[in-house]
């Protein structure tokens, strides 16, 4: 979507006259997007002053294209200033800049190769490096403009900071961050010149083809090429993505209702059901890598940013430049409500349950569930009612019916949209029946003998004996991690104390930190503790759950209770302090049981209600 476009002869009037501010801010509301706010406002009246400065000269034409904030297919992202036209030779360019107020930065750490800490927005913030970010706005262009490739037009991009400090430029320019401005270059204060210098490289006159803009923003959206094999190549022969059994069968199902879909462009739902540890994300990613080969406008969909990382990690094999080509396929459910109907062939949504109605500021939002099913022709939720959190999740069977109704979306719920093979927990279904005798869950307890499951279930009496059998397992191939639920405080973010858990005398940890996206197979996170919004969605090979004094064990009833009152009160994600005994209860054993299923081969657990940590030793060995 193009806010502002026109000639540069035009543009230059605008900003001469004092008026582009208000056709920009008029343009957004006639679009109905979430800007023009006062901070933007002066922005825009400031750097286009300076933008006029960089292009009006007589070497580039009057009649080349100029767009600001340009809103970028399939996000809420935009562009802040572009330029397109052909140069010299007739080749046609779009050099993509992006604007910067800043006036001085400084390096966050030596392996943060993407961000820098400048202040912005009334605040010190780590944001991304301003060539890193119109790279990536440039590569994810390229990837789904079906014009760009066809037409063989190039993308330039680049960043203008207008008011940046010469003194800093070192930060910018730091080899850390090479592989960015090798791409993207940047321009400060002091090197007007030589960014009119650059633009003139790529833009001298208007393109024979008229607004390459115009014609990219309404051309077909679609993955190119390099995208498709890009993903296919990664995920081929990788044995964490291979299918097995019913996964298999479920994939085929889901494209041939794919075929479906394309042959009379009606809606279809699919529903797929399974517990923890059911392959339901590895369906995801191998249909994600079938649908983008096949040329299909698909997105692999969640609302935890930890699972979405950590695919995008393992997926790119720690290289900087294949994350950037592919991270467009791993997308938020947040912003969807700006999408277009049917402007995806498939969203791919994993962890269906843990979708939300409006919140976070996503303006427009009003129901996540509705939202997917609305802006694609097909539609695939993978979900676990049992694994629901808070009190906001509403990924459920039901609520799936419901738009699916309301939206004219035939529903494809079946045998086959069921998975039920255990691929975690050593493939034991037997070890997941006996977590829910631990909890109590469900009406009936079939005895699980544990020393018949070949899976690695220990009970300890001290967290810090738990975490010292866990880094013996970790350091074989950083596959272990300790985990916990709502209980902690989060005293380290808060600035309240160096450590966020202390338990006894002997055992001190912290909460994942904030800024480690990829903690799960970050080397360097085993210390810390991951929250269930970290874990879930995820797997380890040893996982170690301190269970806090949420869950205990009444002796006089012998049944397994939980205490809402016992919930961190630093907790504003879960609800659970304030809803109904039974919800509290329900939302409790559920995200217990997510955690205690983490684990590959083995799962450690430290219990602080000593009479819990008795009753579950009980457990672990019944008579015969």
């Amino acid at each position: 979507m193009i806010v502002y476009n026109n000639t540069k002869h035009q543009f230059v009037e605008d900003v001469r006259l004092s008026m582009i501010e208000d056709k920009i801010l008029e343009e957004i509301y006639r679009h109905g997007l979430n800007a023009g706010h006062s901070r933007e406002y002066i922005s825009w009246h400031n750097s286009m002053q300076f933008m006029r400065n960089v292009v009006d000269c007589k070497e580039i034409d009057d009649n080349v294209q100029i767009a600001i904030e340009y809103n970028i297919p399939l996000t809420s992202k935009r562009v802040d200033f572009i330029i397109s036209g052909a140069d010299e030779s007739d080749r046609n360019h779009i050099v993509i800049v992006e604007l910067k107020q800043w006036e001085k930065a400084e390096v966050v750490d030596d392996e943060m190769r993407y961000s820098v800490r400048t202040f912005v927005a009334k605040d010190n913030r780590i944001v991304c490096h301003p060539s890193y970010q119109a790279y990536s706005y440039a590569r994810f262009i390229s990837n789904y403009s079906q014009v760009v490739s066809d037409q063989s037009i190039s993308l330039v991009p680049c960043a203008y900071l207008h008011n940046y400090l010469p003194e800093y430029r070192s930060t910018l320019s730091n080899p850390i961050y090479k592989e960015w401005y090798e791409e993207a270059p940047f321009f400060i204060k002091t090197d007007v010149v030589a960014f009119s210098d650059f633009i003139k490289k790529f833009v001298r006159k208007k393109s024979s083809r008229g607004d390459l803009l115009y014609l990219i923003d309404q051309g077909r959206i679609r993955p190119s090429k390099s995208l498709q094999d890009s993903l296919v190549s990664m995920v081929k022969g990788n044995d964490e993505f291979l299918l097995l059994d019913e996964q298999v069968v479920c994939y085929d199902m889901c494209l041939k209702v794919m075929s479906q879909c394309q042959a009379d462009k009606k809606r279809r739902t699919i529903v797929i059901q399974g517990g923890p540890g059911t392959g339901k994300s590895v369906l995801a990613v191998n249909l994600l890598m079938s649908f983008i080969k096949s040329g299909y406008n698909a997105s692999y969909v969640t609302k935890n940013s930890a699972p979405r990382n950590a695919f995008l990690t393992l997926l790119s094999n720690g290289k900087a430049k294949t994350a950037v080509e592919i991270k467009s396929l791993f997308r938020s459910p947040f912003g969807l409500s700006n999408c277009p109907a049917k402007m995806y062939d498939c969203l791919i949504v994993d962890e269906a349950h843990r979708l939300v109605k409006q919140m976070y500021r996503d303006w427009g939002g009003e129901n996540q569930v509705k939202e997917c099913i609305q802006s694609s022709l097909l539609s695939i939720f993978l979900l676990d009612e049992d694994q629901a959190v808070t009190t906001k999740d509403i990924g459920s069977v039901e609520e799936i019916k419901k738009w699916c109704v309301a939206l004219n979306s035939r529903l494809v719920m079946n045998k086959e949209t069921k998975l039920v093979s255990q691929f975690r927990c050593n493939g034991s279904d037997a070890y997941i029946q006996f977590v829910d005798n631990l909890l109590q869950r469900g009406e009936e307890t079939i005895s699980v003998n544990l020393t018949e499951l070949n899976y690695d279930f220990k009970i300890f009496d001290n967290p810090a004996e738990m975490r010292e059998a866990l880094r013996k397992k970790n350091e074989i191939n950083n596959k272990a991690r300790m985990v916990a639920g709502y209980c902690y405080d989060w005293d380290v973010k808060f600035h309240r104390g160096e450590y966020d858990i202390v338990i006894g005398d002997d055992f001190k940890a912290k909460w994942n930190l904030e800024n480690d996206n990829i903690w799960a197979i970050n080397p360097n996170s085993f210390e810390q503790v991951g929250c269930i919004h970290t874990a879930q969605g995820l797997e380890f090979d040893y996982v170690g759950v301190l269970i806090g004094k949420d869950l205990i064990f009444d002796k006089t009833s012998g049944k397994v209770k939980t205490v809402k009152e016992a919930i961190s009160k630093d907790d504003k994600s879960s609800g659970i302090r304030n809803s109904s005994d039974n919800e509290a209860h329900r939302l409790i054993l559920n995200t217990y049981k997510t955690l205690l299923t983490r684990g590959q081969k083995g799962c450690y657990v430290f219990c602080e209600d000593e009479v819990l940590r008795e009753y579950f030793k009980s457990l672990m060995n019944p008579k015969a």
